[in-house]
């Protein structure tokens, strides 16, 4: 990622609401998870298994936010 993105990054996210903020948090936490798991046992999962895996991620019990299956419908558009 050039300089130039990351600054603009920077300045989309620090112009944001802190609900959307905590948003990205999670998608960012879900995609260093999906790192660190791909490097373990779980290299050979299909796309459909990450989907259902971010899906369990995302209606967590212990969320302090809540979802609606039409919140996940509209992040996740194939």
């Amino acid at each position: 990622m050039s300089a130039t993105t990351r600054e603009q990054l920077h300045q989309q996210i620090d112009s944001l609401p802190d609900h959307i903020i905590e948003q990205i948090a999670k998608f960012t936490l879900s995609i260093t998870t999906q790192q660190k798991i791909a490097a373990s046992e779980y290299t050979d999962w299909e796309s459909t298994q990450w989907q259902e895996f971010s899906l369990t991620q995302l209606f967590r019990e212990d969320d302090e936010i809540e979802y609606s299956l039409e919140d996940a419908e509209e992040i996740y558009q194939p």
